[in-house]
């Protein structure tokens, strides 16, 4: 497989990762910029990104990865203000900061740890499946 095919096969199962992790009992999940409710499949909800996904570094973090609606990921380009604000909120002062210094740093990622991830994040969307 290609390494562009397996950098989009990491996203594809990451995302799902990401928006089955906040899904409650029922699978709804909450926009982390605007609160709106939704079940956790389908083009409603999306895997949001404080820190573009252009940066290696900070685009398979999972601090830097929480779910939007659409409306807020897409059409509001994804709400960075208010999601850096949340991200304060919710895992403490500055982490926003910290997630922007990191999405500066240069990282190398081979494509086994990419793989290493697919593998990973698999293992745990079966584990929150259960």
């Amino acid at each position: 497989m290609s390494r562009s095919k397996v950098v989009k096969r990491l996203d594809t199962v990451f995302s799902e990762y990401i928006r089955l992790r906040n899904a409650d009992n029922n699978g709804n999940v909450t926009c982390f910029t605007c609160g709106k409710v939704d079940y956790w499949k389908g083009k409603g909800m999306q895997c949001g990104h404080f820190q573009s996904r252009r940066h290696y570094s900070t685009r398979w973090d999972e601090t830097n990865c929480q779910v939007q609606c659409s409306a807020c990921n897409v059409f509001r380009s994804g709400e960075q203000y208010k999601f850096g604000l949340n991200i304060d909120k919710e895992f403490g002062m500055g982490t926003a900061e910290e997630l922007f210094i990191k999405s500066n740093e240069v990282v190398k990622i081979s494509t086994k740890e990419l793989e290493s991830l697919i593998t990973y994040y698999k293992n745990q969307i079966e584990l929150l499946n259960k």
